[in-house]
């Protein structure tokens, strides 16, 4: 539970950092879709390490993973929705690419599905949102 507050901490001293560096300039429109896109963010970061502790075990309970899979997907979605930016959205596609090939690993029966494409791709987001 300390690692996921030290990360919601990094995240958003990200958050404000990147902010600031909007500068007065910016409309509070983008400013809000910033604040949202590392909201979301974080929660896809905390949905990966759900995913990662039910796919140890998947064997045992496949649905934790699912579930982990759909939470992550649903929070894509609002990422998605708020967002016109390239690199977020290609972000986003990449998470959801790396998501769906866990799923079809689990539903073909593999109880140990490779996750790494999910957290590579997921910390890629969450860099794209903080920049």
């Amino acid at each position: 539970m300390a690692a996921r507050h030290r990360r919601t901490t990094v995240t958003a001293f990200a958050a404000v950092a990147a902010l600031a560096a909007m500068g007065a300039s910016a409309g509070c429109d983008a400013v809000g879709k910033a604040i949202d896109c590392v909201q979301t963010a974080d929660a896809i970061a905390d949905s990966v390490t759900d995913l990662q502790q039910a796919a140890e075990n998947a064997a045992n309970d496949p649905t934790q993973a699912n579930a982990s899979l759909n939470s992550i997907e649903k929070n894509l979605d609002k990422i998605g929705d708020k967002t016109d930016n390239v690199d977020v959205n290609k972000a986003v596609d990449d998470v959801r690419k790396a998501v769906g090939n866990v799923r079809d690993a689990l539903e073909n029966g593999d109880r140990t599905p490779d996750i790494g494409p999910v957290t590579d791709a997921a910390g890629e987001l969450t860099k794209v949102c903080t920049s």
